[in-house]
């Protein structure tokens, strides 16, 4: 770990989880503002009493209650081993003196400028939980002779917890490439709900419009639907064909008002699973499996034979000249 060699990090794959990035981003820089000042206040003290073990191990724990969300405090030399005992809320870890951190995941990037680093996240190695690692540099009579260390456990620390923004655009994304190798071997075949498709669209949107069904998945190919209502919103049900097709079924989903912070209009349900519909029938060897809609978030959910799914917001999927349509 030196201050000349710094590994990019990693990045998402998804280009849609640039709101994602953002809020990791955001909760880092809150994090790095809670964390800096403490340990470069810390990192001058085991300078003064380095390298000795016993006086280290003294000086991390008087230091200790000025980071109450730390889970471990520990000092290392410029090659990453361990030169004193894991100091925590709960006492003296001895048996970390002389570990070999080098090859820990909070090692990998170099120590900016500042002399603070905060790692990426990553499982801890004892109790394989979500976990953070900040660094500082220890200088001695203005020499780098190691690094300071503080891990901390995610569910401990004061993170805002912000929910980020889902992206409201479309998103591909591929599936399983042996099922794409072989899409064109294989031809569709109508399945018991293609034979009543009418009748399950037609009850379908009756579901979302007046029944309080929020969200919706139709499986075309093995003849089912999942649903989720507003009476009920943690739980789905399943429902076989005959369900689907049965009108009695209104009587089991009370009658609700459509959702006025919905952002599909109630008269575009119906628009949007003919469009499901015309995805099944258009191409023998690429069709529809699966589709569903969220009347609240508004996306459209489609997954084909070749295992692709695409996500996008209704109103682009019902506009066909959107490039997903003209790339069918």
């Amino acid at each position: 770990m030196t201050s000349n060699y710094l590994k990019p990090r990693s990045t998402l794959p998804e280009a849609g989880n640039l709101a994602l990035e953002t809020g990791i981003s955001q909760q880092r820089t809150a994090l790095s503002a809670l964390l800096t000042q403490p340990l470069q206040g810390i990192a001058p003290r085991c300078g003064l009493v380095w390298p000795h073990r016993e006086r280290l191990n003294q000086t991390l724990a008087s230091a200790l209650h000025e980071l109450p969300y730390c889970m471990a405090l520990y000092a290392m030399d410029t090659r990453g081993r361990q030169i004193c005992d894991n100091i925590e809320h709960t006492g003296v870890m001895t048996e970390h003196f002389g570990r070999d951190r080098s090859d820990r995941p909070y090692m990998r990037d170099a120590v900016p400028a500042s002399g603070f680093l905060l790692s990426e996240a990553y499982l801890s190695l004892r109790a394989r939980r979500p976990s953070i690692t900040a660094i500082q540099v220890i200088r001695s009579n203005g020499v780098v002779v190691g690094f300071l260390g503080a891990d901390f456990d995610l569910r401990d620390l004061p993170l805002t917890r912000k929910l980020y923004d889902e992206p409201q655009h479309w998103r591909q994304i591929k599936g399983d490439p042996a099922i794409r190798s072989a899409v064109f071997q294989q031809c569709r075949a109508d399945s018991e709900m293609d034979r009543r498709i009418d009748d399950v669209l037609a009850m379908f949107e009756a579901l979302m419009v007046y029944h309080g069904v929020y969200h919706g998945k139709l499986h075309f190919s093995s003849n089912r639907a999942t649903v989720w209502l507003l009476d009920d919103p943690y739980r789905y049900r399943l429902l076989d064909l005959a369900a689907l097709v049965d009108p009695d079924i209104c009587l089991v989903y009370p009658q609700r008002d459509y959702p006025r912070d919905a952002l599909v209009p109630a008269d575009q349900v119906g628009p949007v699973l003919q469009g499901l519909r015309e995805l099944r029938y258009t191409d023998e060897s690429i069709y529809l499996r699966s589709g569903s809609l969220n009347i609240f978030n508004g996306m459209v959910a489609l997954t084909f034979s070749c295992d692709g799914s695409h996500y996008m917001p209704y109103a682009e999927f019902l506009d066909r000249d959107m490039p997903f349509w003209q790339a069918r």
